[in-house]
């Protein structure tokens, strides 16, 4: 299991990022909001493009944008390991797959907790990650919903009908130590943000995630 930790909400972000250079973190995901799908809205890529002056880690880019199409391109410059996107937007999905496809980065789709699994099934021979929102996108520091984890069920599910398909989990939203043993038999990738971000030693934190270490 793979960790991608998230520095949504984060005040220093520089001194973020170059602690979660020190760890074993997998990547860094990268949350894109535009104020339109979301109502909030992160720093732009002038500010975002130097993320690279402070970790090397490859990154998970996340946009929460109603025109994808408009970021890809920015973003597909960057240390970028995968690019995910929503099927509610404003452009054709099909179309912004094939963008990233073009810059040989990996495409995943998120699954927001409205969203229903059929809705996914048509882009999924162009799919390499499946993001399951734990949460309402855009905020920081949310509960996670307990319902996801039958979401994140199905899409194990799809796995099986699919065989052919090679596409990984991931789960955004809400994850602790507390409650990741739920959860870490159907994912491939957990992102983390608030509960590494704001410990006191961010390793710890991410051993604790893959450790699935419960109160006692």
């Amino acid at each position: 299991m793979k960790i991608s930790a998230s520095f949504l909400g984060v005040e220093n972000i520089p001194a973020c990022l170059e602690a979660l250079n020190q760890t074993d973190v997998d990547f860094i995901h990268v949350d894109v909001m535009d104020g339109k799908y979301v109502k909030q809205k992160t720093l732009p890529f002038q500010e975002m493009r130097h993320i690279s002056n402070y970790t090397q880690k490859r990154l998970d880019v996340h946009l929460m944008v109603e025109k994808p199409s408009e970021y890809i391109d920015q973003y597909a410059t960057l240390n970028t390991e995968y690019i995910t996107i929503h099927q509610d937007i404003k452009e054709d999905v099909l179309s912004c797959l094939k963008q990233i496809k073009n810059y040989a980065i990996k495409t995943g789709l998120a699954l927001n907790p409205n969203d229903t699994i059929q809705e996914m099934i048509p882009y999924l021979p162009y799919l390499d990650l499946i993001l399951v929102m734990g949460v309402v996108p855009g905020k920081s520091g949310q509960e996670f919903l307990e319902e996801t984890k039958e979401k994140l069920k199905e899409v194990q599910q799809l796995k099986k009908e699919y065989p052919k398909l090679n596409f990984l989990i991931s789960i955004d939203g809400g994850i602790n130590d507390k409650n990741v043993h739920q959860i870490k038999d159907f994912v491939d990738i957990i992102v983390s943000g608030s509960y590494i971000t704001k410990s006191k030693n961010y390793q710890e934190a991410v051993n604790c995630l893959k450790e699935e270490r419960k109160e006692v």
